[in-house]
């Protein structure tokens, strides 16, 4: 039997976190316990008001976020709050398969216009690596805002 899977994120800001990687790959914020959210709502207001309401200090309330792939196809991702900083290259990392199918020229600059769209959210771009048939199609090296290396695929 297979198992579902969460990404957990050590993170500084785990809404500013959850936020970028919720627009990288078009997830959601889900609510909170009991939420029947209506269309439109803010999410992350709807976590503020609850927060509050059951009693949470306003210094707890960012310590910890989720988004969710609202095909429920992906895993969810969860970013918690820790005081220390990043100090050392991720030994687990994210593959954002940006340009499916697709092979030599035409890859790389699907690969560019994401990461632009990317640098636009706060990413930043390490290495574009160029393909190198018949073992790597090419990709481009990038960090999250919080230093954490993923690669465009």
């Amino acid at each position: 039997m297979s198992r579902h899977i969460q990404v957990t994120f050590d993170a500084h800001d785990p809404r500013a976190l959850s936020s970028f990687w919720r627009d990288v790959l078009g997830y959601v914020h889900p609510g909170p316990p009991g939420a029947d959210l209506p269309d439109g709502a803010d999410p992350l207001a709807a976590w503020d008001d609850f927060l509050a309401r059951i009693g949470v200090p306003e210094e707890q309330r960012n310590t910890k976020s989720a988004i969710e792939d609202p095909d429920g196809r992906g895993p969810r991702l969860f970013f918690q709050q820790v005081p220390e900083g990043k100090v050392a290259k991720n030994r687990v990392h994210l593959d954002v398969r940006a340009a499916p199918g697709l092979r030599g020229e035409e890859r790389m600059a699907a690969l560019e216009a994401e990461c632009d769209r990317l640098l636009s959210l706060g990413a930043t771009r390490v290495r574009r690596d160029e393909p190198a048939p018949p073992l790597s199609a090419g990709f481009i090296v990038m960090e999250d805002p919080e230093g954490n290396e993923f690669c465009l695929d």
